[in-house]
């Protein structure tokens, strides 16, 4: 009898194009999502199994008013809206594109240490990120204004490399960091797509965005780590990019934008794809039935040979009837 594995076995498995004994998942949920769940089923959370643990980092945050936080980078979030897990910036730091407007902040190497010996503490046979929010482009964007960064990248170029050159140096630190412990990958979150195409542009997006980012993976390539991305939207025309670059997974993976059978056909020997499930249309909307039938679909097309990590899109957001969630969680961990 071939004995089951172990959740990270079942991660290491599937990034390496190997098909383990069941796909791997992970579900993480907002805020509101997980208060309405907790009222529905205070159990939910023992039905999860999730297969990944994280060590996230964006730049930590102190409460300045209520629902107003101040993260290190000196950005401002309103949370007061509908949003608590990110809400909308309160002004910019760099009001003109001059670096000299801004120094960037010491790391704060002792409470993200403590964060990193909690993970590999926690013996529960987990795959283990090291992570960073907003790691390039977002974190541009957040300390310049989005539509100001945009505009700087066709007026002010010179500016634009050198703000991100400095994000790259302060994300090598969090990075270098994290290498000193025994994770198996790290996972950069950076949106770049919307619902069709880049936000930027593909010829942006290399100029800019690109040399940086193959900085930061082969910091983790060189130690031999898992490198994984983020980005929301339809970012496939630079998926060739990104697998010269070294990425091995890629998420998150959204059914509106993706033909999934073309995608794992042409990119499924070199990336491994997270997500699948969506927060946009199906678990919003959709009856359980219609869910289960869904994600036994995706993963039966996605998991073939390896190369899936099932989950939904992103984070559950508080529109999710809990009954769907769990339907989706059955499907999960019984994929009879």
């Amino acid at each position: 009898m071939i004995p089951e594995m172990t959740k990270r076995e079942r991660v290491i498995a599937a990034i390496r194009h190997q098909e383990p004994d069941f796909t791997p998942h992970n579900v993480e949920f907002t805020a509101q999502a997980a208060a309405r769940m907790a009222a529905f089923d205070p159990e939910y959370q023992h039905k999860l199994n999730n297969h990944i643990d994280s060590v996230y980092y964006d730049g930590f945050l102190t409460e300045i008013a209520p629902d107003f936080w101040r993260d290190d980078f000196g950005v401002t979030w309103n949370r007061t809206g509908a949003d608590k897990d990110i809400g909308v910036i309160e002004g910019v730091c760099i009001p003109e594109p001059d670096l000299s407007l801004y120094t960037f902040p010491e790391l704060d190497e002792a409470r993200l240490r403590a964060e990193y010996r909690a993970m590999m503490s926690r013996d529960d046979g987990r795959f283990k990120f090291g992570m960073i929010g907003f790691s390039m482009y977002e974190r541009a964007w957040t300390l310049r204004g989005m539509e100001n960064l945009l505009m700087d990248m066709l007026t002010e170029p010179e500016f634009v490399e050198r703000l991100l050159d400095g994000i790259t140096d302060y994300n090598l630190k969090v990075i270098n960091l994290a290498l000193e412990y025994d994770i198996d990958g790290f996972h950069f979150g950076d949106d770049w797509g919307q619902q069709k195409g880049l936000i930027m542009g593909p010829a942006h997006w290399r100029r800019f965005i690109k040399p940086r980012v193959a900085r930061m993976y082969a910091a983790v390539k060189d130690a031999g780590k898992v490198v994984s991305q983020h980005s929301c939207g339809d970012i496939e025309e630079i998926f060739p990019d990104l697998i010269d670059i070294g990425l091995d997974v890629y998420q998150t993976f959204q059914p509106e934008i993706y033909d999934m059978g073309k995608v794992k056909r042409e990119f499924g020997r070199d990336l491994t794809f997270w997500g699948g499930i969506s927060t946009q249309r199906l678990l919003p909307y959709a009856s359980p039935e219609e869910v289960r039938r869904v994600s036994g679909e995706t993963i039966r097309v996605m998991g073939a040979g390896g190369g899936y990590i099932a989950a939904p899109t992103h984070a559950v957001p508080g529109d999710v009837p809990p009954e769907n969630v769990l339907a989706m969680l059955e499907v999960f961990n019984d994929q009879r």
